[in-house]
C-alpha cells in the first residue's frame, strides 16, 4: 500500500464536477480580474470566519504584507512571533522595515507560549503574531489580554487553521487582523496561489482592498502606492466550490486524528494535544519522538510518506542571521525541530490506511 502524505487528487475526483463547473463559468464570463466570484467568496468567507471583511489576494504572503502595512507596522518596529512556523510568516516583516522577536513555544501545542511574551515587549513593539500552528488555535484570551494592556496589534497567522475555533470562536476573528493561505495543501486550498486577509476593522479592510489593485479607487485614480496582489477568479470560484465541504473535510480531519490517536496510545511517542477548549482542525498530524529520522525512513520503505513540519527553526535559518540569535536561545522550539514528524493526513485518508501507518509506527518502535 502507498500512502501519500496529502492527496489532491482524491479530493479533486470527489467534487469533479463542482470545481469543473466553477472552472467553466469564469472562462465563459472571461471575467478574469476580479470578477463576481471574488466579492462571493469574498462574502461567504467572511461569513465562514465569523468577521465582517475578507479581502482575497494572490498568497497568503501578500495578505501578510498588507496587515502589516494596513496595521502602521513600518521602519524600527518590532513583531513578537514564534521561531516555530514557516518562514513566509516573517519575509514580509523586512519589507516593511520591521523586525520580528521571538518568544519560545508551549511543547505541547506547538504555538507561542503566552507566558514569555511580556518578557519580549520593548518600546518598539507594535504587534503580537501568533500563529495557529498545524491548525491548533493558540491561547488567544491570554494574548489578547496582553495586547490590550500594553497597546499592540494582534495580527493572526491562520494560514493553516481554516475553520479551527478557540473557546466557539474561528479563527481569524479574534484579532485585529488575520490571515490566510490558500495554498493547494491547505485544508481549504486553491488550485495555484491564493489568500485572504480577514478583520471586523472596516479600514483595514478597505486600505488592504486598495492595496492589493495598484492603490487605486477608480481605474485611473490611485489613492496609494499599491501593489498587484489580486486574487484570480478562477481561484475565487474554486475556493468557493471547496468552501462548501471544509466543514465535512474538518471532521473527516477530526476522525482521523482520533484514530491515530486511539491506534498509538501505548507508544513511546508524543502525540498531538487538543485542550478541551478548542476545536482543532489538523492542517498537519505531527507525532514527536528522538528518533524521527529513522522512523520515517522506516516509514517510507513501507511506501508511506512523511514531512517535517520544520526542521530548521527560523532564529537558526541563514536568511535570519542578522537578527542575532543563537542555538540554545528556544530550546522548546529547537527540541521539536529534531523530533516532529507529520503523518498522512488529509480528508479522503481511509480508516485502512490509518491502520496501516499506525501498523508501521509499532512495528519500528517495538522492534
Amino acid at each position: 500500500m502507498t500512502i501519500p502524505l496529502v492527496d489532491l487528487k482524491a479530493q479533486y475526483l470527489s467534487i469533479k464536477d463542482e470545481i469543473d463547473a466553477a472552472i467553466q463559468r469564469v472562462v465563459d464570463s472571461t471575467s478574469f480580474i476580479l470578477g463576481p466570484d471574488v466579492r462571493a467568496f469574498e462574502e461567504e468567507f467572511a461569513r465562514f470566519c465569523g468577521v465582517q471583511h475578507a479581502v482575497g489576494v494572490d498568497s497568503g504572503t501578500a495578505a501578510l504584507h498588507l496587515a502589516f502595512l494596513a496595521c502602521g507596522i513600518g521602519p524600527g518596529d518590532e513583531v513578537i512571533t514564534t521561531p516555530h512556523t514557516f518562514i513566509a510568516t516573517i519575509g514580509m516583516l523586512g519589507r516593511v522595515g520591521a523586525r520580528p522577536v521571538f518568544v519560545d513555544i508551549d511543547p505541547q501545542t506547538y504555538n507561542i507560549d503566552p507566558t514569555r511574551i511580556e518578557a519580549a515587549i520593548t518600546e518598539r513593539t507594535k504587534a503580537i503574531m501568533p500563529v495557529h500552528l498545524y491548525g491548533q488555535p493558540a491561547e488567544m484570551d491570554s494574548i489578547l489580554e496582553i495586547a490590550d494592556r500594553h497597546g499592540l496589534k494582534v495580527i493572526e497567522d491562520a494560514a493553516q487553521a481554516h475553520g479551527a475555533e478557540y473557546k466557539g470562536r474561528r479563527a481569524g476573528s479574534m484579532g485585529h487582523v488575520a490571515i490566510f493561505s490558500f495554498y493547494p495543501g491547505k485544508n481549504l486550498g486553491a488550485y495555484g496561489d491564493a489568500g485572504a486577509l480577514v478583520t471586523n476593522d472596516g479600514e483595514i479592510a478597505e486600505k488592504a482592498r486598495l492595496l492589493r489593485n495598484h492603490g487605486r479607487r477608480d481605474k485611473y485614480e490611485h489613492l496609494l502606492q499599491g501593489f498587484n496582489y489580486r486574487i484570480d477568479t478562477l481561484q475565487a470560484a474554486i475556493l468557493r466550490a471547496k468552501l462548501a465541504h471544509l466543514e465535512e473535510w474538518n471532521e473527516a480531519r477530526r476522525r482521523h486524528a482520533a484514530t491515530y490517536r486511539e491506534l498509538l496510545s501505548d507508544l513511546d511517542l508524543v502525540l498531538p494535544y487538543e485542550p478541551g477548549h478548542v476545536r482543532a482542525v489538523y492542517h498537519l498530524l505531527v507525532v514527536r519522538l528522538p528518533e524521527r529520522d529513522a522512523l520515517r525512513e522506516h516509514l517510507r520503505d513501507r511506501g508511506i510518506s512523511t514531512g517535517i513540519h520544520y526542521p530548521i527553526p527560523l532564529h537558526l535559518q541563514p536568511a535570519y542571521r542578522h537578527l542575532g540569535y543563537k542555538e540554545g536561545d528556544f530550546p522548546a522550539t529547537e527540541e521539536c525541530a529534531r523530533q516532529v514528524l507529520s503523518l498522512p493526513m488529509y480528508p479522503e485518508l481511509t480508516p485502512t490506511q490509518v491502520e496501516e501507518v499506525a501498523r508501521a509506527i509499532k512495528e519500528f518502535l517495538r522492534v
